[in-house]
Order: structure tokens, then sequence, then C-alpha cells
């Protein structure tokens, strides 16, 4: 078998949709569409399986084995933390937010695909080049918009609030911010300035979601642990390069101290709430210090 294929990361590195982290989205798209197909789908995702079409009429070459088997593994995972993110999402519109942010937006299509309440405005935030893939692919086909979608073109180690300042995010009303797939890509000071400027934007009763991971209590080798299991059914991508590791904050403490009210469901609830049992092994769940994040300011 062969090595992994080094992707190390760089402050200022960027990709597209088929390479790089953007060969992420790609991937859990796989996920949401098989899901989508399912006989009792957690989720309605249309729009999934059309991205995997345009990225291969783009020049990508359709999953590898080892990209199948990767999404077979992490199926209950991908769907599980879809349908909570969509119902965080939700929850935030009935309870009269009618501004969203989602930071790192990848190719999931909730700006089409939820129902948001009357007069929503979602922000979508991510590198130039998936946001105008997305784009592209929707607009040529015909998608139509439930709520006003705003794009911020932009990689969140730049200047994204004054980006979305522009674009007419109004920091005066809550707004709901979610961070999907998100953290372990950010160099661990990134991550603090990310909630720092998220609570700075964000108006009393402003909520967050994102993934929750006890950095106290997972190995320290993790992200070797989760490339050595992926290599074992044929991945060529390195994940320990691909991540940020090193020492960090828990989302769940370091927004607990700076204000928010927080809320965290594991793995193993999350999973059992969607009829999933975790698999019988320490990087399903972490032993239990992963999950997902929700949290209301002030």
């Amino acid at each position: 078998m062969g090595k992994p294929v080094a992707m190390a990361r760089t402050d200022d590195d960027s990709w597209d949709i088929t390479e790089g982290v953007g060969q992420t989205a790609l991937g859990v798209a796989m996920a949401r569409a098989d899901e989508a197909t399912s006989e009792c789908p957690l989720f309605t995702d249309p729009y999934a399986q059309l991205f995997l079409d345009a990225a291969a009429e783009h020049g990508w070459r359709h999953p590898p084995p080892y990209m199948v088997e990767r999404i077979r593994s992490i199926s209950a995972y991908a769907a599980s933390r879809t349908k909570w993110f969509d119902e965080f999402f939700i929850a935030a519109g009935a309870s009269g937010i009618e501004q969203a942010v989602i930071l790192a937006a990848g190719l999931d299509a909730r700006a089409w695909r939820l129902p948001w309440v009357d007069a929503s405005v979602v922000y979508e935030i991510d590198q130039p080049g998936v946001i105008d893939f997305k784009t592209r692919t929707l607009a040529d086909l015909g998608a139509k918009l439930p709520a006003e979608r705003r794009t911020v073109a932009i990689d969140l180690r730049d200047d994204w609030p004054a980006a979305l300042i522009e674009a007419g995010f109004d920091a005066s009303k809550p707004t709901a911010w979610s961070a999907e797939g998100l953290l372990v890509y950010l160099p661990p000071e990134a991550q603090d300035r990310l909630f720092d400027n998220v609570a700075a934007l964000s108006a009393p009763g402003s909520r967050i979601a994102c993934e929750h991971m006890d950095f106290h209590s997972i190995p320290a080798d993790w992200a070797e642990k989760l490339t050595e299991r992926a290599q074992r059914i044929g991945s060529k991508i390195n994940l320990a390069e691909l991540f940020y590791t090193g020492d960090r904050n828990s989302a769940g403490d370091y927004l607990t101290e700076h204000g928010w009210r927080v809320d965290i469901r594991t793995t193993e609830q999350a999973f059992s709430a969607n009829g999933f049992q975790v698999p019988q092994d320490e990087l399903a769940s972490f032993g239990g210090a992963s999950g997902y994040l929700s949290a209301v300011l002030g």
C-alpha cells in the first residue's frame, strides 16, 4: 500500500472543490446523496448528487474505491450530523431569528433545501473557488431559493467580518451561525479568533452550532489514527497533514468563558436519536469526547 498523499497545510493555502480541503466537501456530498436516496432518509437533499455530477464534468474522477468505502464507514455519522445542523437552523428560525451565517458552507445546499422563515437572509462564506462552483452549478439547474442568499467568497483566515458586513450583514440582529466540519481545518489560534469575531458580530440571543471535541480526553495522536484507518481502506489522503493539530481550546470551554450558554449532544446521543449504534471503535466517538455543540449568547 502506498504512502498517503502529502497535503501539508500552510497559512496561505487555498483550494478548489476537487483538491485539498475542497475534496472533503465532495466526500460529504457523497454521504448526503447516499442518505437522501435511502429508504427512510433523515433529511431531504436533492442537490448532493448534482454537485457530484457537476464535479465529474469539471474533471473530478468519479469516486475512487477508497472514497466509496470511506463514505460507507462514516454514513451514520454524516447523516446524523447533517440532520443535527438542519434542526439547529430550523429551531433558530422558529425562535424568530431571520439572519443566518454558514461558515465554510461547502457543498451543503441548506440555503435552498431548508424551510426558512419569511424574510430570512442566509450568508454563505467559503473559498472563492468553492462558492463559484456551488453557485454556478445550482444556477445552471435553475434551483429556486426559499430565502435570500448572499455569498462571501473569502478565506476564513482573512478579514471575513469586514467582507460579511460589506455584503449587508446586520450585527444588530440576532444571528444563527454554523461552523460544520470546520474547526480542525483551522490553526488553534484561528479557531479562537473565529469565535471572537462571531461574538463581536452577534447581538444578544444569537446562536452558534459546531462540532464538539474534548481535546483533554482524546488521544494526542488522533489525526494519525484517523489517517491509519483511512489508509487501511486504500485512502491516499493524509488527514494528519490536512488537519491542524496541537494544543487548542475546546469550543465548549472557550464559548462558556466568553458568555455563551453551551449545550452538548454527544455522538452516542446523536446516533441513538436516529436509530444508529456507534461502532465499537475508539475513533467513532473518541470514547464519548466528541459530538455536537450549540450555544446561545447572553
